[in-house]
């Protein structure tokens, strides 16, 4: 059995949190706030009848009214604005990552967030994010392929809960809570430009609840149907020229949004079979064209480009087919005192890549110009049983015992592409570059189908002790094949003061096991490193592999995790709340993606494992440890006038991040004449400063009328960018983005809604010259809220 954290810490003292203040108030929604602390919750407990007010974990309500507040579509953007501990930038020139983007909870990495839906875990991406954004390595769930017309509410446990939901639950869970009305329904049509006068978007979405059998159970469905167009930031060629690269003054890229045509389906239901039996089920289906750009290949780079072909050089675009499936379906019931849950579990991605306006320069004047490189998937297959019943152990109200067990199966595999993508086929002139420009297809040797099982036992307690204090206890084996066994505990407490004060606290230990794309995925990016204005050709090799094991690879372990809370809320007066929370996260053998190892002896080693045309290498490790501290404060203010109301929200988060251990480089780079770093100084500066330390939340909704208008602004906190050349270190300064919108409501069923996202046009500080890629490129990836400058929306809709 692998080492666990083992908890020694007293069971501390715990409050819930009124999160509501966090959730942006939507227009005309004047009682969100206050109705969202009475909310029963199903996330963090497994009580049935538990509130946000009474949670022993802080946990977050973002309201469906909250996720259609702003001009987005997109699930993790909306997340973005309504919650200050949460980051999603949007890279750009990232290869799959420009089109499926991960998001982070506490400066922790994507896939340290486990994401439920109706409770249930949700299957992850089958995308790898490997190039230079944040989210380096890893492969978390796309929030973006649930559509928001089915969402009633997001829960947001900013706890760890591995010991009630096993591996990635470090950083916390998002809970994403179906409509299941059995009635009304609603129907909406928006659509919205960038300033630039690019990026234009449409979306039709749509919801309806239908009554089954006399009201004995509910079916709701929802669909949402939209178009995004590319926006471009590029700026002209502004360095020395040459064959290699474009015209002075050519603007050459395509930097910003990508491309994107998305359609998504959702249900919900649930009917009652018997007095005690109720069959379930839901699930979601999401197809998305999406096209991203790659970097240009000058006319004059005679390795890379076919004169015959491309006069005037070309900008290969990578198009990425998503395709996402899920479906649950249960049964539920009682017996006595006892409750039990059954259920079935599919998740399925499968995610193809194609390069188009391109060319394999190998092939010579007959190459093709678009290719099939190949696919990723992603399926998951799980079996559950949860119980639990009241126990009656003399206490002021019954204490809930549970337990429950979990049966997971999971398969990645990487799909090869077709000959041309990949080939070397030595037709072009002497050094032609193999496969597609822009991004390489999958060969055969690399790809491969992959799956493990794994098994869980879990069991929590949980009580009201007194009328003023109640805690709860969590316990967790999971068994996977393919490394061992882990043990995870939770304790956690709330005791209330008074009415106005109450505090809590947790202390708990998690894991996340490596995913299989972390073990076996292998594919070339062409790669640009800070500073250096000629990309790289960098392969990733599985930590198995021979080669890796040349570089100093060895077999991936399991992260373990050890977190601590502590919180307090106040509600000194009537219709004012104020929470405030203080969290550490200890994070020991990280998984990273090392850094991309490059240089004549790197060659060389590759050359001598038959590797040519590669001028890099990188693989995954358990090389590093972290710690993550940090505090979020969130309140909420209702300010009643004699005719017309004020909602007044805020929120704000503090996090840091720091490495604070790196394993010394092993024998085999020293051994093999590399003197290289396994995480240098661009990667450790992605980690502790690539993200905003601080983000500030603040809006207020002005309720009068048939009229509502709404003003938000947030401050995102600076971000850092550390090269290996340290002359070339640069600070992006803090950003304040403000959003306005005015909504009318003409009667009970009608809403008219003008607005504008980052309406003072906002944009992050400029990449200096030697970030710039000679002046092309200016702006950085790492920008917490992009860089496509003030957006302009409207939106009709009609509900029932």
């Amino acid at each position: 059995m692998l080492r666990s954290h083992r908890l020694s810490l007293a069971v501390v003292a715990a409050l819930a949190v009124p999160t509501a203040a966090v959730a942006q108030q939507a227009p005309g929604d004047a009682q969100a706030r206050t109705s969202t602390l009475d909310t029963l919750i199903v996330t963090g407990t497994r009580v049935a009848d538990r509130t946000v007010a009474e949670s022993q974990s802080p946990i977050d309500i973002i309201t469906s009214e909250a996720l259609t507040a702003t001009g987005t579509t997109e699930l993790a953007t909306a997340l973005a604005r309504a919650l200050p501990s949460l980051n999603f930038p949007r890279p750009a020139l990232t290869d799959g990552t420009s089109a499926i983007r991960p998001a982070q909870l506490r400066g922790l990495a994507p896939d340290q967030v486990l994401v439920l839906v109706n409770g249930k875990r949700r299957h992850t991406s089958s995308l790898l994010n490997l190039n230079g954004t944040i989210g380096r390595g890893s492969a978390p769930v796309d929030l973006n392929t649930i559509p928001v017309s089915a969402i009633e509410r997001v829960e947001v446990l900013r706890d760890g809960a591995s010991a009630q939901y096993g591996s990635d639950a470090i950083a916390g869970v998002v809970n994403v809570v179906l409509k299941g009305a059995s009635q009304g329904g609603s129907l909406s049509l928006s659509a919205g430009q960038y300033s630039a006068g690019d990026g234009k978007q449409t979306q039709i979405a749509g919801d309806t609840g239908l009554s089954l059998g006399d009201d004995r159970g509910f079916l709701h469905l929802s669909a949402q149907l939209g178009q995004q167009a590319e926006t471009n930031r590029a700026r002209p060629f502004a360095g020395t020229p040459g064959p290699t690269q474009p015209a002075l003054g050519q603007k050459a890229f395509v930097i910003g949004e990508p491309e994107v045509d998305f359609g998504a389906v959702g249900f919900n239901t649930d009917f009652a079979l018997t007095e005690r039996l109720r069959l379930y089920g839901f699930g979601t289906a999401s197809n998305r064209d999406i096209t991203s750009f790659a970097f240009f290949r000058a006319p004059g780079n005679t390795t890379q480009n076919i004169r015959s072909l491309y006069p005037d050089g070309f900008l290969p675009e990578i198009n990425n087919i998503s395709k996402d499936r899920s479906l649950v379906a249960g049964l539920k019931g009682f017996a006595g005192d006892w409750n039990w849950d059954l259920s079935y579990n599919y998740g399925y991605n499968h995610l193809e890549f194609y390069t188009r306006n391109t060319l394999n320069a190998s092939l010579g004047a007959s190459s093709p110009t678009s290719f099939y490189d190949g696919a990723l998937e992603t399926t998951q297959n799980i079996v559950n049983l949860d119980v639990s019943r009241p126990l009656e152990l003399g206490l002021a109200y019954p204490a809930t015992l549970s337990f429950g067990v979990e049966a997971r199966n999971e398969k990645w595999n990487q799909s090869p592409g077709e000959f041309g993508s990949y080939a070397n086929a030595g037709l072009g002139v002497p050094g032609a570059a193999a496969g597609a420009q822009g991004f390489g297809g999958f060969a055969p040797n690399v790809a491969g189908a992959y799956d493990r099982d794994s098994y869980a036992v879990y069991a929590g307690l949980e009580a009201d002790l007194t009328e003023t204090f109640s805690a709860g206890a969590a316990a967790r084996y999971e068994d996977y094949d393919d490394f061992g066994s882990q043990v995870s505990g939770k304790l956690s407490a709330r005791y209330a003061f008074s009415d106005a004060v109450a505090l809590r606290g947790t202390v708990s230990s998690g894991f996340r096991a490596s995913s299989l794309a972390q073990q076996y995925f292998q594919t070339v990016s062409t790669t640009f490193l800070p500073g250096i204005t000629t990309p790289f050709e960098i392969r990733t090799f599985p930590a198995s592999s021979p080669v890796a094991q040349a570089f100093g690879a060895e077999a991936l372990r399991p992260e373990e995790s050890l977190s601590y809370s502590l919180g307090l809320v106040l509600q000194p007066a009537d219709a004012l709340y104020i929470t405030v929370d203080a969290y550490q996260i200890d994070v020991d053998d990280r998984i990273a993606l090392s850094s991309n190892l490059t240089g004549d002896a790197v060659r060389r080693l590759l050359e001598s494992q038959g590797i040519f045309g590669i001028t890099g290498g990188r693989y995954f490790t358990n090389a590093i440890d972290t710690r993550t501290r940090g505090i979020d404060v969130v309140g909420s203010y209702r300010w009643d006038l004699a005719a017309s109301s004020v909602d007044l929200t805020a929120g704000y988060n503090h996090t840091r991040t720091e490495i604070t251990r790196i394993a010394p480089n092993p024998a085999a780079l020293t051994q093999n004449g590399l003197n290289l770093e396994r995480i240098d100084r661009v990667e450790i500066g992605r980690i502790e400063d690539g993200f905003p330390r601080n983000k500030l939340l603040l809006s207020g909704t002005w309720n009068v009328d048939d009229w509502a208008f709404a003003l938000a602004t947030t401050r995102y906190g600076s971000v850092r960018t550390t090269p290996n050349n340290a002359a070339l270190d640069q600070e992006y300064g803090a950003k304040w983005l403000v959003d306005v919108s005015a909504t009318f409501k003409p009667g009970d069923h009608w809403a008219l809604t003008l607005g504008a996202d980052n309406v003072l046009n906002a944009y992050p500080d400029e990449n200096i010259f030697g970030n710039s890629t000679n002046g092309q490129f200016p702006y950085s990836n790492l920008s917490p809220f992009g860089f496509g400058g003030a957006f302009a929306y409207a939106k009709i809709a009609y509900t029932w």
